[in-house]
């Protein structure tokens, strides 16, 4: 293996209180990619600054290999003091470097380089300093949340461009399908240490839950001997003095071990208020159109909604996601076509922004809405502190201003004031945004738990694959269009009907005459019968398959399920993926066969 291009030794930190790192450690070689992870506040952030030589640890020692170059992307890029962005872009090269590399990134990105930086988006500005970071080709790459405010194709794009990259890769995101394609170390902080995975963040959860549980063993292994030895003093049979000062010395030694363990931080508990039921279809839309000015948002679009879907909307920054949203919830109204809302809705929504809330409000304000202790949930009050502390704040933070909190904070304080809403129909715009992995899975489980319907905007890919039963996708031009079941499945389906149409358009294009051959396929008018009997019973067996599966992962949704059984659960686990592959399976099937029926029958 190469030397390191970087290495941190014995880095130690202490903002207060129990210090953030002790004796923490790894190095970066040559063309590595690493995953960064841990909770929100564990430091990764902070550990990247330093590697980045932005802070100063109080002590231990940071090693650069003489002449590598190091390029650092902040979660919030800083474009002031530039007139335009191409002239930020190419503030970030240095001698030798090629200047139309530059241009390049800003078209690859979208951007044209005349953009005024104080008019940027938040998107538009994570692109520039992308673009500012990747145009030198440098030796090291620390990303701090790269994706946060991109939309998929730039996602897709920025991935490409690091899988070709020789550069070596630290990258600290939220986005678990961006980490497990790129990455092939992991790095861990976990309680002031870096732990070492020499595998990609795809292996990351299941090594860390090992680890914690081989972790809570042993601390169950030391409680039951401090209890032996506790017992032996107290009734054991007297022996020499000097034996019992040993026992004695040993017996408080045990007890300070265990007093000094840093355990992990609590779980954060995510339960929405819910609402009245509402009626079973939510929204019916019939043929809807929407424009402003000559620019058209939605064009003769159709969907039902019905009580329990959970529906992703994806698309590009300003296809118009937004607009979409506010037809469906009914906060705009179409220029044609019809809309119908269902009864007793009753809508919460978390806003992307995370601009609902005024920075100057205190936390304890922005839960309760000013003047009072208490927080009402499903028609109980709670006291603020208490519901705070399922958000992993501490009572010291009730008085802290919003914008002294971090992005993950304030993504939670969010969070938590949407939930609070009484509600049967919750709309989450970019809800994974500045969330830790274990935030994110605890949000995946309340969605799937939740009594209504949900609709989600999203970028992140694998959050859509877990939680979303249907996609609605915008195809370019106004046009969106609704597929069955998560991103992945919307992938494939748009993959067939991209063949289709393809074999439709070659089929009517004008051939020139050949022998008097004909193969029997061309002849073909009709399904076979072995293809009509499958096109009849996949139906049923498909539905088969969702209800075991439903079955199935509502026994793994029991909260202890892996604590009492582990063995079931890995069983269940195994069983639940080939169930959902032979779905995927017939799925696809009974779409080409039905797609061949109506070609067939036109």
């Amino acid at each position: 293996m190469p030397p390191p291009l970087l290495t941190l030794s014995d880095i130690s930190l202490n903002f207060g209180g129990d210090p953030l790192f002790e004796n923490c450690e790894f190095s970066l070689a040559k063309g590595e990619k690493i995953a960064l992870v841990g909770r929100n506040g564990s430091g990764k952030s902070t550990l990247l600054k330093i590697a980045a030589a932005m802070i100063e640890p109080d002590s231990g020692k940071r090693f650069i290999q003489p002449g590598a170059t190091i390029r650092y992307l902040s979660q919030e890029p800083d474009l002031s003091g530039f007139d335009n962005v191409l002239e930020y872009v190419k503030a970030g090269l240095m001698a030798g470097d090629d200047e139309y590399r530059a241009q390049y990134l800003l078209d690859s990105l979208g951007l044209s380089g005349t953009e005024n930086p104080k008019n940027l988006s938040g998107g538009e500005a994570r692109r520039a300093a992308l673009a500012k970071i990747l145009a030198p080709n440098p030796d090291i790459l620390l990303l701090d949340e790269p994706t946060n405010h991109l939309d998929l194709p730039a996602i897709e794009w920025l991935q490409s461009e690091l899988v070709s990259s020789k550069s070596a890769l630290m990258i600290i995101s939220h986005d678990r399908r961006f980490l497990s394609d790129l990455t092939k170390t992991t790095i861990w902080i976990d309680r002031g240490e870096a732990r070492r995975l020499n595998q990609g963040f795809a292996f990351f959860e299941a090594w860390r839950d090992k680890a914690l549980q081989e972790e809570e063993e042993d601390r169950h292994k030391l409680d039951r001997k401090i209890v032996r030895e506790e017992h032996w003093v107290r009734y054991g049979v007297t022996a020499r003095r000097k034996r019992n000062v040993r026992r004695m010395a040993e017996l408080s030694s045990l007890k300070e071990k265990r007093i000094n363990q840093r355990q992990q931080t609590g779980s954060i508990r995510l339960d929405a208020a819910s609402g009245k039921t509402s009626g079973a279809i939510v929204v019916d839309m019939k043929n809807i159109s929407k424009k402003f000015d000559e620019k058209v948002i939605v064009d003769d679009f159709s969907t039902r909604i019905m009580r329990g879907d959970r529906v992703g909307v994806i698309g590009p920054n300003g296809a118009g996601k937004t607009t979409l949203i506010k037809l469906l919830t009914g906060g705009l109204e179409p220029d044609s076509g019809e809309i119908k809302l269902g009864t007793n809705i009753e809508l919460a929504y978390l806003d992307q922004s995370r601009n609902s809330l005024a920075d100057n409000l205190s936390l304890k304000d922005a839960l309760t809405g000013g003047g009072t202790d208490m927080v009402m949930i499903n028609n109980q009050n709670r006291h603020v502190i208490s519901y705070m502390k399922d958000f992993l704040f501490s009572p010291e933070q009730a008085g802290t201003p919003l914008r002294k909190l971090s992005g993950g904070e304030r993504a939670r304080v969010v969070l938590a004031k949407a939930l609070s809403q009484p509600s049967n129909v919750l709309v989450l715009d970019e809800p994974t945004n500045d969330l830790d992995l274990e935030t994110l899975d605890l949000l995946q489980e309340m969605v799937a738990q939740y009594e209504g319907t949900v609709i989600v905007v999203s970028h992140d890919r694998d959050f859509l694959d877990r939680v979303a039963t249907s996609i609605i996708c915008f195809e370019g031009n106004g046009k969106w269009l609704e597929y069955a079941g998560g991103y992945s499945d919307m992938q494939r389906q748009r993959k067939l009907l991209a063949k289709q149409i393809k074999e439709k358009s070659n089929k009517q294009k004008p051939s020139a005459p050949k022998s008097n051959t004909i193969s029997k396929k061309s002849n073909k008018k009709k399904l076979s019968f072995n293809q009509q009997h499958l096109l009849n019973t996949l139906p049923d067996k498909i539905t088969i398959l969702n209800a075991s599966i439903v079955d199935i992962q509502t026994s793994l949704n029991q909260p202890d399920l892996y604590t009492i059984d582990a063995k079931k659960f890995n069983d269940l686990s195994k069983q639940l993926e080939r169930l959902n592959l032979e779905l995927t399976k017939n799925e696809n099937i009974w779409l080409e066969l039905e797609m061949l029926k109506e070609e067939f029958n036109n």
